[in-house]
């Protein structure tokens, strides 16, 4: 078994590459709950959602979220009403969120609602919430305190961050079944997704770091940035702001004492040394999951 920590859309290609590189090979993706949000009254999971949708084949890959065919007639009523409009919402999407919201209205738990879901979308990957308790990723700004979606959808991530914190990650409980899936598996991928505000909330949540750390040697993580650039999303940035390296080598600093083997791409590959000197095993092969030869050949590194 192969266990994913994962983000949004870089984690969503990966396990997709996962899956059509081994067809039986059991995965699971342990995934962040910090930038869900409550909007309309309805309870929304984008990381889940984006991985669910990707993996069944349902995402639109245009826009890079959201499904595939959708329309967007009810955020147009909306915003002719005056209502909040920024987060886009398309109308197909809505009833994934009405669904969870009302099942977690009856009693359901977010761990239960996601099995449902992915059961409708047909997935043979696991899809696990680190935790069912409410945990927030929130930002200190230049421009004052700022909610995930409010820094990353609204302001488009193009305010300085000051800080970034995770609400409720020191409280929340690791789910019994992501716990298990971390324990059990054979190996645990961190996924190419932003170490600061993707992974990063799955690693404050008591009993997640400890394990990886006791996992050492089975730990793989793949570096996000490509020549000190994020493919999508302002994790370079990020890094920089909040004091790091915003290069593989910066990633490999923030994931030290818990990775066993960094992978890298071909193009940071005269960082291997340094980054071997964190205390970590290097491979380096194409990082880019630009067309299904190089996805293979991610898959390949990360099963080797």
């Amino acid at each position: 078994m192969i266990t994913v920590l994962s983000g949004g859309v870089g984690a969503a290609r990966l396990l997709r590459a996962l899956r059509r590189h081994d067809p039986v090979v059991a995965l699971t993706a342990v995934v962040n709950v910090g930038d869900d949000l409550t909007l309309h009254g309805l309870n929304i999971c984008p990381d889940l959602d984006t991985i669910m949708y990707t993996l069944a084949g349902a995402n639109d890959d245009e826009r890079g979220w959201g499904l595939a065919g959708e329309s967007w007639r009810v955020m147009e009523r909306l915003g002719e009403l005056g209502g909040e409009d920024w987060f886009s919402l398309g109308d197909l999407d809505l009833a994934t969120h009405l669904y969870r919201t009302q099942r977690l209205a009856q009693g359901a738990t977010k761990t239960e609602v996601t099995a449902e879901l992915a059961a409708h979308f047909g997935l043979d990957v696991t899809l696990l919430p680190v935790s069912d308790d409410v945990i927030a990723t929130e930002f200190e700004t230049e421009q004052g305190e700022m909610s995930f979606q409010e820094y990353f959808v609204r302001r488009h991530h193009d305010v300085r961050v000051n800080a970034v914190r995770v609400r409720g990650a020191d409280e929340a409980r690791l789910s019994d079944a992501a716990r298990r899936s971390l324990v059990e598996a054979e190996r645990i991928v961190i996924a190419p997704s932003n170490p600061l505000i993707s992974i990063d909330p799955i690693l404050r949540v008591p009993g997640v770091r400890e394990i990886l750390a006791e996992r050492h040697d089975d730990v793989v993580a793949i570096s996000p940035l490509v020549g000190g650039v994020a493919l999508k999303g302002p994790a370079d940035r990020l890094m920089r702001e909040l004091g790091g390296r915003a290069d593989a080598l910066g990633v490999a600093e923030h994931y030290r004492g818990l990775v066993g083997q960094m992978i890298i791409d071909v193009v940071d590959a005269p960082l291997a040394d340094a980054i071997a000197a964190t205390g970590c095993r290097v491979r380096v092969t194409t990082t880019v999951m630009a067309d299904s030869a190089h996805a293979r050949a991610l898959a390949e590194a990360v099963r080797a």
